[in-house]
């Protein structure tokens, strides 16, 4: 079963609120869902159109139809097939498969938009069979469903003049538009943002281009980002040499870690034109043969074109064997290779901009996490191509082009981090929830109090009803003659199998909420944890799954005992992951990167005592960092500085405690000085330099150097701050700050 990231649970959950709020208006509404390449969108639309399924628009059964250019909607009918298959909630099918000459209940319609955005096209054309599209649509409406409309990739597709014919033929209740880049607002919006995917480790964190070469901007363009590299000045040969080199380095990260994926350099080639003087797919294939002993022959290179197809089967495994992989543009929709990680472009592009489709091709996670290595958690993009563009929503903090090496004068530092470790079972139950149902049900002494003789789960039924008056408004039959003009009898009988499953999964479902969504992978772990409580507290008495279990939880006389232990069991679950999320995770031989990748928002600096080559500066710096950069690399004590990031594992942090809860401080400087010194330094500002969260911060990182030294290191620091055109530090154990009175401050040059 496909287990949906928490992202997902929130985007479906919105889409449904929305969808229902926008039922309630007349004619076509359409809602937009914005999805980065990479987020599994058609998993989270196929969820999203399974529950809206199950609720009806307006108390009407719908039926589907799900559009995509290109072949797309084949790729995303087979992913529906696959999610659907467990609990056979929707049917997809294709026009042929069509019964009756309409979309069953529950049917979800897969078209190919291109071959019906046409005036000809015979899906649209009338027939002597009257079966096209038109008459399919009439005859579902008639048979009292609403139609839904799903256009997958919409900005293909959905904003032309004929498709706006199209839709208003199809005449659908709710139209869905799944897009990274919707070119329309809609009448509502849903969007996931591409952070919230990174979190989940569902692609990389990062995009690199042409790490290594000087890459310079020339500023923002109508919504792009336009700059030129050196990379330029090179060859072909030399570009596709040092992107198979990356490839294998890779690969020896992958095999020194025994991570089982064999990564994927994909060459694009530009599409064939009159003015080209090479035929870049024979100049490409000799340069894998005679260079790099790469060959179709050998299976380590595929062919991926319209003319002609190499080595694909099983391409998408993680361990299968081809290592290189040439493509045309006309592939890159849809296509999902997780293992590719390496894009490679030659000079011949004209005018080319990277979108988030071009990128979407290597931005997948091969296994679906993160890696302690940044290098597998990086894409990577060698371009020959020296004057191209990034549009502004791919570039920001997510595509660098800038690369910085440590110098050759550091040595290492092995020092002790530390960083948070993410929780993600922020709103899903994992097996810990198994325990923490447990130690509840022992809290509360359900044992004792659960009565096992009583198994009684009834269900009501109507029967001998007469009404008197056809013309009243009929609601409740039970409310008798003489107040309504009806009545009827109710007699109750047992639930069967099925019934009863259902009846406690909804039990299930309903008391996760509202801390926690009902989803089946939850509502399956409130199951587990009641059969576990069974086996273990009444030790042969019950099989694992004994439908008798399920009577015991659902009589009236004992739910009551279970929702108070569910309620307890997740008060439990909610403070253990709390007390988790609290716990950091150390690294003990932390050092300085060996590189680093820079995005559009940093500038190149010419600092000369920067441990990284070349030197960049967020544009955007706070002027007291900027001006204390300075200082340091005019400082004759100084042989090296480091300006530290935050959040990442790569970055050093020390612990402190702010609220009760301990946290990473992510110091701004580390400086080594001639003597031998590590400085440790934060610097601050104006109010910044007297809160209560700099206090704990100041006073936890003194408390790191005392305990540090004392295993030997040699490490000093504290909070700096700018006063009177002189640098101080705060190196005291108990931090204050007065603005009116630092004489507790030490002079920056005689520490």
């Amino acid at each position: 079963m496909i287990r949906l990231r928490d992202y997902q649970v929130r985007a479906v959950r919105e889409m449904i609120e929305k969808s229902q709020r926008m039922a309630r208006s007349s004619g076509n509404q359409t809602l937009v869902f914005k999805s980065p390449t990479g987020s599994g969108k058609t998993i989270v639309t196929a969820e999203f159109i399974k529950r809206l399924n199950d609720i009806g628009i307006n108390g009407k059964p719908l039926a589907f139809i799900w559009t995509a250019p290109r072949k797309l909607h084949t790729q995303s009918k087979e992913k529906l097939e696959v999610y659907y298959q467990d609990s056979r909630a929707l049917k997809p099918v294709e026009f042929y498969e069509l019964s009756d000459r309409q979309i069953g209940e529950g049917e979800i319609l897969f078209f190919n938009w291109n071959r019906i955005d046409r005036e000809d096209n015979v899906y649209i054309r009338d027939n002597e069979q009257e079966f096209n599209l038109t008459s399919v649509i009439d005859r579902t409406r008639e048979a009292g469903r609403e139609i839904v409309l799903v256009i997958d990739e919409a900005h293909h597709t959905a904003t032309t003049e004929t498709s706006q014919g199209l839709i208003e033929m199809m005449g659908p209740k709710l139209t869905i538009n799944v897009s990274a880049t919707p070119e329309i607002e809609g009448d509502m919006r849903v969007t996931v943002l591409r952070r919230e995917v990174i979190e989940e480790e569902m692609i990389k964190k990062q995009v690199a281009i042409n790490p290594g070469f000087m890459n310079l901007f020339e500023g923002n363009r109508s919504g792009k980002w336009k700059f030129t590299s050196n990379a330029g000045e090179s060859t072909d040969d030399k570009i596709l040499a040092i992107a198979i080199e990356k490839r294998e380095e890779i690969q020896r990260i992958n095999d020194e870690n025994g991570i089982q994926v064999n990564p994927l350099l994909l060459i694009q080639i530009p599409d064939n034109r009159r003015d080209m003087l090479l035929d870049y797919r024979e100049e490409v294939e000799r340069m894998l043969r005679e260079k790099h002993s790469i060959t179709v022959e050998n299976g380590k290179l595929a062919i991926y074109l319209s003319e002609d197809k190499e080595n694909l089967e099983n391409l998408t495994r993680n361990d299968n064997e081809a290592e290189v992989m040439i493509f045309k543009q006309a592939i890159a929709l849809g296509w999902d290779c997780p293992r590719a990680s390496i894009l490679c472009l030659f000079r011949d592009w004209r005018d080319f901009t990277f979108s988030t489709q071009t990128l979407g091709r290597i931005l997948r996670m091969p296994e679906l996490k993160h890696y302690k290595n940044e290098e597998l958690n990086t894409a990577f993009v060698y371009t020959t191509t020296s004057d191209l563009s990034i549009l502004e929503d791919v570039a920001g903090d997510y595509v660098t082009i800038q690369y910085s090496s440590r110098k050759d004068i550091y040595e290492p530092l092995a020092l002790r981090s530390v960083h948070r470790k993410r929780q993600r079972e922020r709103t899903r139950l994992s097996p810990a929830f198994n325990s923490c149902f447990m130690d509840a049900a022992k809290e509360l002494n359900l044992k004792t109090k659960l009565d096992l003789t009583k198994r009684e789960v009834l269900k009501e039924l109507v029967t001998d009803g007469e009404i008197e008056t056809i013309d009243a408004d009929i609601e409740h039959l039970r409310e008798g003659r003489e107040r309504n003009g009806f009545h009827a009898d109710v007699i109750e009988v047992e639930m069967n199998s099925l019934e009863l499953q259902n009846t406690f999964n909804q039990f299930a479902a309903t008391y996760l909420l509202p801390e926690y969504h009902p989803e089946p992978e939850s509502v399956g772990r409130v199951r587990e944890s009641i059969y576990l409580f069974f086996k273990y507290e009444f030790p042969g008495k019950f099989s694992r799954y004994d439908s008798e279990i399920q009577k015991i939880i659902l009589d009236k006389d004992n739910q009551p005992l279970l929702i108070n232990t569910l309620n307890r069991a997740k008060e439990i679950y909610t403070d253990k992951l709390y007390q988790e999320d609290c716990i950091l995770n150390i690294t003990k031989n932390w050092e300085v990167p060996e590189g680093h990748n820079y995005n559009v928002n940093f500038r190149r600096k010419e600092y000369k005592k920067c441990v990284m080559e070349p030197a960049y500066e967020r544009e955007n710096v706070p002027q007291g960092e900027r001006d204390f950069a300075v200082y340091l690399d005019g400082n004759d004590k100084v042989n090296w500085w480091f300006k530290n990031g935050e959040k990442l594992e790569k970055f050093f942090a020390v612990p402190y405690e702010y609220n009760g809860e301990e946290k990473p401080f992510y110091v701004d400087w580390l400086v080594m000085f001639e003597d031998g010194r590590l400085g440790l330094f934060d610097t601050k500002g104006g109010i910044t330099a007297d809160t209560q969260d700099t206090k704990s911060k100041a006073e936890g990182l003194q408390a790191y150097i005392q305990e540090e030294n004392k295993k030997g290191k040699n490490l000093l620091g504290g909070i700096v701050i700018e006063k009177d055109g002189s640098w101080r530090v705060n190196d005291n154990k108990v931090y204050s700050y007065n603005e009116n009175d630092i004489s507790e401050w030490k002079f920056f040059e005689n520490i």
